[in-house]
């Protein structure tokens, strides 16, 4: 029987890439599911169990302390006692990336002498197994020699656990079920309390050479200050946090004595690594507060752009990578994977995307200029394997055991028609033309500006043709709802049409690859009951055979794709349309506690339904789902910059007062203040640059 992948609606998350450590809600860890701390994709321990006089703590509650700590609390309690109060309280703070601390305390008026044990014991993991639900044979441990713990090797992993505080020193026992730590005799006198601290670490074997490791130096953005609605505030704040502690760094540099690359991983827990999608996308995101993230994020990509046809790792000259991990990885059911894999049709174009907006945003022209080689190689893939389509479209032919769907939805049943019936690769999804549109006219803008008036008026006129066969490939008219015609998801071989609509169409908006009345219907959709649930944007129509509220890309609302809706609509001017979708995501945030899942479930906002449902194995915190705040703050102010002219485009959306500092233009500090009309003020700006209001 398959083992099934573990839910994780209800495990506590603390992350400081490249670790995190994920508890059930009484902080105990007991070997189940992915309880245990991580690190570099390797379980390092699944066990600590905490037992006192015999007995588990009986938890009261739990206190994120940020997003790499939580504080898990718990009561002893004696029958022997004549009060129902609690007299001996625990608090186990758990910190990614180090381990945890316990301090027992007496609070009672009585001397208390209790015997303390603490199980500990792991399985060294991949974490691509415990994402499959298998649970590992148990590592046997052995006493540390240097210190007072125990240590766990195998062929794949490693793993220590000392005892850090001073003191005395527990009883260690080893054994090939795990070890035990035991203080026999703690006496507490009232008021008085005890400590221990646990020093977690460990790697896999071998460690990969050149992989990311935690950065070494601030995150590589602005904090804003954000003055208006409550809701976006608390989102931008918990998200910028969530955002810190999923930074990862490349170890290499463009300039030894430089900056560090950083990038952010896609999500945790299962995607705590470089995605080239996913961490283009949480740039692109960020790029209001500063160029600095977009260009670690290139550079990382790019000392990573393929150079050679690879069947195995689906690598191709120019093509951007889509995962690196520290080892190949089998993810069960025929799905093998390399480490360092290239399946992804949207990586690349996105790529050249993101060098442009940062180029606009004032990317230092040093970077950009040593940049651009790869965006044009990437382009040149985009072209070429576009050229070899009959049809002259973006599409992507996967290998055997490899990934079936090659964009964003990436899922084994991400595409499915109107009657619900999955639809095979190969396939041109419109999102990925509109990508690839977006992509060449950017860089056809960034090579003029740079002489290559020749280069430039040939990608021009190959994005004209690009949209000229979108338009007459991916229309399928309606026979009902907001507007007479709809997006195909997909086109197939021989041009037929992947019907139903779907909210790949939202992200056409801002690649500018619909004319104006394309955009209005597209719009329309986006609003209407089918595809918005009321609480953010859903995968595809609630009004079609076989959706789902709860199947990952068949009726789920996904927070970054709520996003780029917002971004595209208000940059076309639909802001009625963008506002329900803000107002639902923001209305959906708290549920969360801000901190937004990859995706939750797409049921209809009724009165019988108050809050939405968490999607039960999602990822939290998720990259571009912490980035989507600044991304609605952003379309809401309506920021287009234009380095070519010098100018700032501001649209703000009416409805939206705000006033926000700490953006980022070409280096320089501005803030931007608009009314409940939709008027504007910039103060801060770089010389030589002016507004424009449209």
């Amino acid at each position: 029987m398959r083992a099934l992948q573990p839910l994780l609606h209800d495990v506590v998350i603390c992350v400081m890439a490249p670790a995190f450590a994920a508890s059930p809600r009484d902080g105990q860890l007991r070997g189940r599911s992915t309880e245990g701390f991580y690190g570099h994709d390797r379980r390092l321990l699944h066990t600590a169990c905490l037992l006192i006089d015999g007995r588990e703590p009986e938890p009261i509650g739990i206190q994120p302390l940020g997003p790499d700590q939580v504080r898990f609390t718990s009561v002893h309690r004696d029958p022997r006692d004549r009060t129902n109060d609690p007299t001996v309280i625990i608090e186990r703070v758990r910190t990614a990336g180090e381990g945890e601390s316990i301090l027992v305390r007496n609070v009672g008026t009585v001397i208390r002498r209790l015997h303390v044990e603490l199980a500990l014991a792991t399985d060294l993991a991949d974490i691509a197994d415990v994402k499959r639900g298998r649970t590992g044979t148990t590592v046997r441990c052995t006493t540390a020699v240097d210190a007072p713990g125990l240590d766990w090797h195998s062929r794949t992993g490693r793993a220590h656990v000392r005892v850090t505080q001073p003191g005395r020193a527990p009883e260690v026992t080893d054994g090939p079920e795990g070890g035990t730590l035991t203080w026999p005799r703690v006496l507490l006198r009232p008021g008085e309390s005890r400590q221990i601290r646990l020093a977690v670490s460990g790697s896999a074997v071998p460690e990969p050479p050149g992989h990311p490791r935690a950065p070494s130096s601030p995150a590589p953005w602005s904090e804003p200050d954000v003055h208006g609605d409550r809701r976006l505030m608390a989102l931008v704040r918990t998200g910028l946090g969530d955002l810190s502690a999923l930074r990862l760094a490349d170890p290499e540099r463009t300039d030894p004595g430089g900056p560090e690359d950083q990038f952010i991983a896609a999500g945790c827990p299962w995607y705590l690594t470089l995605f080239g999608r996913d961490s283009i996308w949480a740039a692109r995101m960020m790029l209001p507060l500063g160029t600095g993230l977009a260009r670690g994020t290139l550079w990382a990509l790019a000392r990573r752009q393929g150079t050679a046809h690879d069947v195995f790792r689906e690598e191709a000259p120019g093509r951007i990578l889509h995962e690196l991990r520290p080892a190949d990885v089998d993810h069960g059911n025929g799905l093998f994977l390399p480490s360092r894999y290239y399946g992804s049709v949207d990586a690349t174009p996105l790529f050249v995307t993101l060098l442009v907006e940062a180029w606009h945003w004032g990317l230092p022209d040093a970077d950009v200029d040593a940049l651009l080689p790869y965006a044009e190689r990437a382009m040149d893939w985009v072209v070429e394997t576009s050229a070899a389509d009959e049809d002259g479209l973006l599409r992507y032919y996967p290998r055997a055991g490899g990934l079936r769907h090659q964009s964003w939805k990436d899922s084994d049943d991400a595409v499915r028609d109107a009657a619900g019936r999955p639809i095979e690769p190969p396939l041109a999804l419109c999102e990925v033309q509109g990508y690839a549109y977006q992509a060449a006219s950017g860089l056809a803008g960034l090579l003029a500006a740079r002489g290559k008036s020749r280069e430039a008026e040939r990608l021009a006129g190959w994005a004209r043709d690009l949209r000229k066969r979108f338009a007459e490939c991916f229309w399928i008219p309606a026979s009902g709802g907001p507007a007479p015609r709809y997006v195909a998801i997909a086109v197939g071989q021989e041009l037929s049409q992947v019907s139903g609509p779907a909210s790949n169409m939202g992200q056409l908006l801002s690649t500018g690859i619909l004319d104006p009345d394309g955009s209005h219907d597209v719009a329309a959709w986006l609003a209407h009951p089918e595809l918005n649930s009321g609480w953010g944007l859903r995968s595809r129509s609630a009004a079609v055979p076989g959706f789902n509220p709860l199947s990952y890309h068949g009726g789920s609302v996904w927070t970054h794709d709520t996003a780029i809706a917002v971004q595209g609509l208000c940059a076309t001017g639909h802001h009625k349309e963008a506002t329900l979708l803000v107002d639902g995501l923001l209305d959906a945030a708290p549920h969360f506690s801000y901190r937004m899942p990859e995706l939750y479930a797409g049921d209809a906002r009724t009165d019988d339904s108050p809050a939405p449902l968490a999607y039960p194995a999602a990822c939290s915190p998720q990259g571009w789902s912490a980035a989507s705040g600044v991304a609605v703050l952003a379309a809401l102010l309506g920021l287009k910059p234009d380095v070519t002219h010098r100018t700032l485009r501001l649209n703000p959306a009416p409805r939206w007062p705000m006033s926000v500092g700490g953006l980022v233009l070409a280096g320089h500090r501005l803030t931007v203040e608009v009314d409940g009309d939709g008027r504007a003020e910039v103060s801060d700006l770089p010389p030589g640059w002016r507004v424009t209001h449209s």
